[in-house]
């Protein structure tokens, strides 16, 4: 646990970075400081580990002050991403590894064992082990860059804006290799960004601080966007906040018995099934492979459906997962018909947009039902 108690850090020049911050980091989870520029995100993270020192207050980690532990004491129990890696361009990927490991005095046969360990977990293949920086993508060195603070396996984590220096693509993947990695080694992580998106996306809470340092709202992402404390939070959570909440409510939408055509078959056999001139196309295996338009085309009796005929649009939503996914299933269905499978991607229906906004005004109405009952 990491926690903040009354910290301030006011400069020579009267400048007030950050003001009276208080607030707690739960262990095993990911919090989030986010908001726009100059509002302390940044000086916050760094007086955890005391590269930058807190003008009055106390920081805790667990039911130590860490005041009172020597700046490199403590920060060989933490481990720091920054953006664009900060690796050492003289130094191999493996060396850069275990750096820490080694001021520790760690058996560097085992520290390399481990390093090799490291690049696995964070998707790098053992190969890139021999290889400088420069030799690397910018998302292969922030992979680095988490390996590395891993390496001593420190109970914390500091990261700051890890992400924002490479393209949307590679971003996402690092975020979702970044979930992966948590998921299974559960640190105290303390993660900073501007990116709103990035902060609802990975974070357990949500710290929106601003200008001058000053905490807005700490919440949980489902929170932050569904209630937000203020104008400034639902001005920079953004107008559509509404839609990006449905990604937090999982529920089933009644399904539609959706007709289908197996992939190899004649389109004469479509044509009989169709509705509204589209017909859903699967494999032997009953998984969706894509919608046919029957009114597309000029076709004999005897033409066989093939890959080439499909239309590939419509994202496929899981059953019980979120809202937002199924909700997007139906929006971009060209058949407007959203397709659901279970795990497996086997088909078990359809739903339309209407059927899953009916079951958002449902829920709804339910909460607004309930919530003066719990407000008295």
């Amino acid at each position: 646990m990491i926690k903040f108690d009354d910290v301030t850090k006011k400069y020579p020049d009267g400048t007030v970075a950050v003001d009276t911050l208080s607030l707690v980091a739960p262990s095993g989870q990911i919090t989030v400081f986010v908001g726009p520029s100059g509002c302390g995100k940044t000086t916050s993270l760094r007086m955890i580990n005391r590269m930058i020192e807190p003008s009055s207050g106390t920081i805790w980690m667990d039911d130590q002050d860490t005041g009172k532990v020597a700046p490199a004491t403590l920060r060989r129990g933490i481990g720091y991403v920054i953006q664009h890696a900060g690796l050492f361009p003289h130094r191999t990927i493996l060396d850069n590894i275990i750096t820490v490991p080694s001021l520790l005095g760690q058996d560097k046969k085992k520290a390399r064992t481990r390093a090799m360990e490291l690049m696995e977990r964070v998707g790098l293949e053992a190969r890139f082990a021999g290889r400088y920086p420069a030799q690397l993508s910018g998302g292969q060195q922030q992979r680095v860059g988490v390996a590395r603070a891993l390496a001593a396996d420190p109970p914390v984590m500091l990261m700051d804006e890890p992400f924002s220096a490479v393209d949307p693509v590679v971003r996402e993947q690092l975020q979702q290799e970044f979930l992966r990695l948590q998921s299974e080694l559960g640190k105290t992580i303390v993660f900073v960004t501007h990116d709103i998106d990035e902060a609802i996306k990975l974070g357990d809470q949500v710290a929106v601080l601003n200008v001058g340092g000053i905490l807005a709202q700490l919440a949980s992402p489902a929170e932050l966007l569904s209630r937000p404390a203020n104008a400034f939070v639902a001005g920079f959570v953004g107008r559509d906040r509404g839609y990006r909440a449905l990604g937090f409510e999982t529920d089933t939408v009644p399904l539609r018995t959706e007709p289908t055509v197996a992939l190899g078959g004649t389109v004469a056999d479509a044509v009989r099934v169709a509705e509204d001139g589209w017909v859903l196309v699967v494999d032997t295996g009953n998984s969706p492979q894509g919608w046919l338009n029957v009114n597309h085309g000029s076709y004999d009796g005897t033409t066989l459906i093939a890959p080439a005929l499909l239309n590939l649009g419509g994202t496929l939503a899981t059953e019980g997962g979120t809202l937002r996914n199924t909700l997007d299933a139906a929006l971009s269905s060209p058949s407007g018909r959203g397709v659901v499978v279970d795990d497996a991607s086997k088909l078990l229906g359809t739903v339309t947009t209407a059927d899953v906004v009916a079951r958002i005004e449902a829920k709804a109405a339910a909460a607004r039902a309930v919530e003066p009952a719990v407000r008295g």
